[in-house]
């Protein structure tokens, strides 16, 4: 049975009823950075885990409760999630080595609040940054990924598109 996953990033502190519909049904939710105030974990649905990283506009709070980097394993993809990555093939500085020494099959992050996922070769890595969930920045529309992970492989990939930034209660 797959592992669902639901990634989201760039929250800035906004987090919809539309958002968390799409991610009722998952088994893990991964918050990518840029969380802002940590009420808004309480908006994402309950009892399902949550793995995140803290993101350049997070403060104390939600430092205190993620790291800047992630790296673990599941189902048999190991993942490396920060949240100022870059984009291959121009990676934000230190990242590229720091692919390279995890050798993650599955590299997330954030920032950008654009939606883009891409095969790294020269990394031997698919790149994932589910753009923004939040109403903050200068997106177009908001955006979420979900995914299945089971033996070792990367699956079912959606993009979700929750609306356009700036038009509430879509």
């Amino acid at each position: 049975m797959p592992l669902k996953i639901g990634l989201i990033s760039d929250s800035h502190s906004y987090f919809d009823h539309k958002g968390s519909s799409y991610l009722q049904e998952v088994d893990e939710i991964w918050h990518a950075g840029d969380i802002g105030d940590p009420a808004v974990l309480s908006l994402l649905p309950k009892g399902i885990p949550l793995r995140g990283v803290y993101g350049n506009i997070d403060d104390a709070a939600v430092r205190e409760r993620f790291p800047e980097w992630q790296e673990f394993e599941l189902e048999g993809v190991k993942v490396l999630m920060t949240h100022i990555g870059g984009r291959p093939p121009r990676y934000a500085k230190g990242v590229k080595e720091r692919i390279r020494a995890s050798r993650p099959q599955l590299f997330i992050c954030g920032h950008s609040h654009v939606c883009c996922v891409e095969v790294d070769a020269s990394l031997n890595c698919l790149y994932m940054n589910p753009g923004a969930v939040g109403q903050h920045g200068f997106h177009q529309m908001r955006t979420l990924l979900l995914f299945d992970l089971a033996e070792g492989k990367i699956t079912n990939l959606r993009v979700v598109e929750l609306g356009k930034r700036g038009v509430v209660g879509q």
